[in-house]
């Protein structure tokens, strides 16, 4: 059952298996750094590619901005694996084989199809950004860095 998170939400919490095989735990990265958290429907697909490429070009800049990109699809491990050796993808890739996860966050299309939806998550691990699109994909990399920018520049309260 989907949950269809919106902004103001605290994002739920996961481990999946990386592009190596490794166990990542979405909770031992919230209150270290934000985290852009993309679900895209498959490797090696055009759409899904040149979203990829541009998380990559511009992931010094997330980085800077003092957040973790990962990418999330149903596609195994191996998939994930060659998708980011041939592409030099040099951010984190999760498999979410049975869109356990993907259903968690509500990151599905029209008609039940995996969507393309990206999730900015502060340090707090609340959602601070949701941008679906399946058409634009290069328009999520760009609302991301748009909205980070844009909490970096808010002060910090006190007790946070």
């Amino acid at each position: 059952m989907s949950k269809n998170l919106k902004v103001g939400a605290v994002a739920p919490l996961f481990s999946l298996l990386d592009q190596d095989g490794k166990e990542v735990d979405i909770g031992k990265l919230v209150g270290k750094k934000a985290l852009v958290v993309y679900f895209y429907p498959k490797d090696f697909t055009t759409g899904c590619t040149m979203e990829a490429h541009e998380f990559r070009e511009m992931h010094e800049e997330f980085q800077k901005n003092g957040a973790e990109v990962i990418g999330i699809s149903s596609d195994d491990v191996a998939s994930h694996k060659r998708f980011a050796e041939e592409h030099q993808l040099p951010f984190t890739l999760l498999s979410d084989p049975d869109n356990r996860v993907r259903d968690m966050y509500g990151a599905w299309g029209t008609a039940g199809t995996p969507g393309r939806v990206t999730y900015l998550i502060d340090r707090q691990g609340v959602i601070r950004m949701v941008f679906s699109s399946q058409v634009q994909p290069r328009k999520h990399i760009s609302e991301a860095l748009r909205v980070l920018e844009e909490i970096n520049k808010q002060p910090v309260l006190s007790g946070q």
